[in-house]
């Protein structure tokens, strides 16, 4: 046999032994690569979860398909905007007419005088089906949601539904769209392609917050006349968030001063202006504006950013998706908290209040236009601009200078 026979088949076995090698450790393809290693020495390994409800896969996997062929869809049209009246009407229209769906609007939507006093369009609001927010329940009655707008009106249409959310298809009507990946232009074809499912979604978690309100009752205490409180619960208020929970100093010139507990244990004291905690899918909104990192929506994690602390030190900090978060004013501060969810129902915060924050079990499905990574950074180029500067010249080498 000659000498290049043997190379040759020394390359051949070399290469079938990677293949085996390759069989054995194959990555599936996840958010965290390889699964570990659950086993340590011959004895130890990890304790198995039975409860573990969270599963991470290829975002790219992750597609929408029905049970049934959808028949209802809710749309959710920007109020006040007189720029979406023809979008708005025109795909009424053609899911009334052409898809023979049951649309479902707002209320307050047809309240429009442009949309109410439109003879021609009155034959299609006799077909529709009418709810008020807070006070009708349409979870159970919608197949999936259309919204008109920009950011704002796919936070709301998360705020309309809170538990179960049905898939969400976001047309880029508004000011920045970051949260929008749908041209309107061809809609009636995008349209009938979420109709007939098989399309891409990603699955923008969700914050599950409990506030619970406490009153104080003072009462005499011993003979040297002390006083002791009282704590009695006035009302507990239970919200699903998309974007964040903001708590801040509200109109007090004092800074704000509150705990921050995790998992029952305190880890800091918050002195500043405010504290957001945020989903990834709002890492990208208030957060980022104060310093914090963007994280893609299928990275399973709460952020926790400061505002404007009184401590160089306090940076942005990750931590994992299921951790519950506790936030309380501090026992010596000088002045009220104030919370909102997603920029919406503020109030104010007293002592002996707390607001409980966690990981929903209840995402919000949102439709894909191409898949959830290109979406993901088409929006951060074309939205925030992400990494946009003026490039450097090329040096010029000695032969090209002459």
């Amino acid at each position: 046999m000659s000498r290049c026979s043997k190379t040759f088949d020394w390359y051949i076995k070399l290469i079938t032994c990677f293949s085996l090698l390759f069989k054995c450790f194959r990555r599936n393809q996840s958010l965290h690569g390889p699964s570990p290693v659950t086993t340590f020495g011959p004895k130890a390994c990890m304790l198995q979860n039975p409860h573990a409800v969270m599963h991470i896969q290829d975002p790219a996997s992750q597609r929408l398909t029905w049970n049934k062929p959808p028949k209802s869809v809710l749309v959710v049209k920007k109020i006040q905007d007189a720029s979406l009246l023809q979008p708005f009407k025109e795909l009424c229209v053609f899911l009334t007419e052409q898809k023979n769906m049951i649309v479902y609007v707002e209320s307050k939507v047809l309240a429009d005088t442009a949309i109410a006093g439109d003879e021609s369009f009155g034959a299609v609001i006799q077909k529709f089906c009418t709810f008020r927010e807070d006070l009708d329940d349409i979870s159970n009655r919608v197949d999936f949601i259309i919204c008109l707008g920009g950011d704002g009106t796919l936070l709301y249409a998360s705020s309309l539904f809170q538990e179960s959310v049905p898939p969400v298809m976001a047309f880029h009507l508004g000011s920045l769209g970051f949260l929008t990946p749908f041209k309107f232009d061809t809609y009636q074809s995008q349209v009938t392609q979420i109709i007939e499912g098989n399309t891409a979604i990603i699955l923008r978690s969700r914050l599950r917050v409990r506030v619970v309100k406490k009153g104080i009752i003072m009462t005499n205490g011993d003979s040297e006349g002390s006083l002791q409180y009282l704590w009695l619960s006035l009302g507990v208020l239970v919200q699903q968030v998309l974007n964040e929970v903001v708590v801040d100093r509200g109109p007090s010139s004092y800074l704000s001063n509150v705990d921050l507990f995790l998992d029952g244990h305190l880890i800091t004291t918050v002195q500043g202006d405010g504290v957001i905690v945020s989903t990834p899918t709002g890492s990208t909104a208030y957060a980022v504006a104060a310093g914090a990192s963007m994280i893609h929506p299928n990275v399973p994690a709460i952020m926790i950013t400061p505002i404007c602390p009184h401590s160089l030190s306090f940076r942005p900090i990750v931590v994992p998706a299921g951790v519950e978060l506790k936030i309380m004013l501090s026992r010596d501060a000088r002045n009220t908290a104030w919370v909102s969810f997603d920029g919406r129902k503020r109030q104010e915060i007293c002592h002996g209040d707390s607001i409980t924050i966690t990981t929903s079990c209840f995402p919000v499905p949102s439709i894909c236009f191409r898949d959830p990574v290109n979406d993901w950074f088409e929006s951060l180029s074309q939205c925030l601009h992400w990494n946009v500067r003026k490039k450097q010249n090329y040096l010029c080498s000695e032969e090209e200078e002459f």
